[in-house]
């Protein structure tokens, strides 16, 4: 059933849990995650970053798509559909197209351009029932053109931001989007928990969720994060196994060219990584 995400987020940092936040780019993607998050009986958010929406046809497309296989397939547990590092212009068209929670990245503006633009987006948000994430702090490397240099958030420009009734924050703490390079210097530990302290109950958000190590991924959610985002990593383990298939003539033999039988162990990977991610974020059974 789809949701905004306010309420899971919440029994999360009570719970000591993460909800996964897992991005979209295709109708076997959007599938793949509804089916794994049922069977571990999870909350879950899926994702959709603008250029993917584009992919899609846009973003009424892929609110209808999300509402309409979350029904057929008879979800029960809890789906927020989210648009990821939004725009101001993007964060209102979902609002309008039927989307259930946004994200808007301000992080790029000054930060009282942010606070502005994140207190009317605010507003616009609750209005219409919606969640909103917002950041502070750039999360480092490229994700569908959105840029970011890892840039630490400043625990009282999150207080600033937190202050204007956003559901959750997204805070650089060193984290960033796509693979890990050999000399990450890993989370900022000491960075969080001062933005935990000015932040008090609000759930925090981590970008960049892909190559994050077990025990780091535990101290975060220790010190307040309740949400974590993946999507290289799913990304990643769907070309594996269709370059497996292709590599190992499965295409060639009978109809194995069919695209339900060709994407088959791209889906099957998908949802392994999607298990995997919400055993160790600790949300299932917590739907």
């Amino acid at each position: 059933m789809l949701v905004n995400a306010s309420e899971m987020l919440t029994k999360a940092k009570a719970g000591h849990y993460a909800v996964g936040h897992f991005n979209t780019n295709n109708l076997e993607w959007t599938k793949a995650i509804l089916q794994t998050a049922e069977e571990m009986k999870s909350p879950v958010i899926i994702g959709v970053s603008e250029g993917a929406a584009k992919y899609m046809t846009g973003f009424k497309v892929v609110a209808d798509m999300v509402k309409a296989m979350d029904k057929a397939l008879g979800i029960t547990v809890p789906v927020a559909l989210h648009l990821d590092h939004g725009s101001y212009e993007g964060a209102k068209a979902c609002i309008d197209a039927g989307f259930t929670s946004i994200m808007f990245d301000g992080s790029h503006y000054g930060i009282e351009e942010n606070v502005e633009k994140t207190k009317e987006l605010v507003a616009l948000a609750h209005e219409k029932g919606l969640s909103i994430e917002a950041e502070v702090g750039s999360i480092g490397g490229e994700e569908d053109g959105v840029i970011g240099a890892g840039e630490v958030a400043d625990p009282e420009e999150c207080k600033m931001i937190a202050d204007l009734g956003v559901d959750f924050l997204a805070a650089g703490i060193g984290n960033i989007h796509g693979k890990y390079p050999a000399n990450w210097k890993g989370l900022d530990f000491v960075a969080l928990d001062k933005i935990q302290a000015k932040t008090g109950t609000l759930p925090l958000v981590l970008h960049g969720g892909t190559g994050i190590p077990a025990d780091m991924i535990a101290k975060a959610i220790d010190l307040g994060v309740s949400k974590i985002n993946v999507n290289t990593e799913c990304q990643l383990s769907f070309a594996e196994a269709t370059r497996k298939y292709i590599e190992a003539g499965k295409d060639l033999e009978g109809k194995g060219f069919d695209p339900r039988k060709l994407l088959a162990p791209g889906v099957d990977a998908i949802k392994a990584t999607v298990r995997e991610k919400i055993e160790l974020f600790g949300s299932a059974g917590k739907a």
